[in-house]
């Protein structure tokens, strides 16, 4: 059997960068992109150290043609693909009424057409391999949380692309997995978009009582060998998505007093 390869948009870091590792040493090749050259050369010394074939590409697919420049790289230097693994994204903290138009455009781009214009360019190989399609969602993208109006737009329609791309796939032999890892330490929320679209910085939640990127990263991978349909990670997570359908208006109250906590800079990890 030929070794398996993965492709991951955003692995430089995070969940991303934990995907590039576990993925490697279950045995597949990794191509991997980020926007960051010296991120990109690290990640690539990382994999190269634990012995795992690998290929860093300079791109961001929240541009068509760079989404369609990273497959084809990847295709090219390994011969086929077998996954790929949406992961490139960016948060935001800011009440809509503040925030500029633009971020939610930003997050848009990067977050849902990324995963829209690398899935397109991928797909003919994936079908080829009977491989599989994974979205690395989020608990925004089922419930909407406040402050992050433009972060739960792109999830919930990353959701209904994917699932909609499922049904679409289902006697073609192609996997389609949803991921939403709850919360997770990750560099996300450092990098989460400001009103005015500048980089927050600091995040106010407690990054070492939430589960690892490692962690989410080999639920991933055991997600993906059993080729599941959807996983939700994290007790806090999937209590916000049961908590969403069985009693919205509870949950309305919850998750806005968790907001405004987190305005006034209270720990809310």
């Amino acid at each position: 059997m030929a070794t398996p390869t993965v492709l991951i948009t955003g692995g430089t870091s995070g969940i991303g960068r934990a995907c590039a590792l576990a993925f490697g040493r279950a045995g597949y090749r990794v191509a991997f992109t980020g926007r960051d050259e010296a991120k990109l050369t690290d990640t690539a010394h990382a994999l190269t150290a634990a012995g795992i074939a690998n290929l860093p590409i300079r791109a961001d697919v929240g541009d068509e043609a760079a989404a369609e420049r990273a497959v084809q790289e990847a295709v090219a230097r390994f011969g086929g693909l077998n996954v790929l693994l949406n992961n490139a994204g960016i948060s935001m903290r800011a009440r809509f009424q503040d925030a500029d138009l633009d971020v939610i455009k930003r997050l848009m781009q990067t977050n849902f057409f990324g995963t829209v214009f690398s899935t397109k360019f991928a797909l003919p190989h994936l079908l080829a391999s009977k491989g599989s399609i994974v979205g690395i969602s989020s608990i925004a993208g089922y419930r909407g949380l406040p402050g992050r109006t433009g972060y739960s737009a792109s999830k919930f329609a990353m959701n209904g692309f994917l699932e909609a791309l499922r049904t679409e796939l289902l006697d073609q032999g192609v996997h389609v997995l949803t991921a939403a890892p709850g919360f997770t330490a990750s560099n996300i929320r450092q990098t989460a978009l400001a009103a005015d679209g500048s980089a927050q910085g600091e995040s106010p939640r407690d990054e070492g009582a939430m589960m690892s990127s490692e962690a989410v990263a080999e639920e991933i991978l055991k997600a993906v060998q059993q080729r599941k349909r959807t996983i939700t990670l994290t007790g806090q997570g999937k209590l916000v998505v049961f908590l969403n359908k069985l009693l919205p208006g509870l949950s309305d109250k919850l998750v806005l007093n968790h907001f405004r906590k987190e305005e006034k800079g209270v720990d809310v990890g």
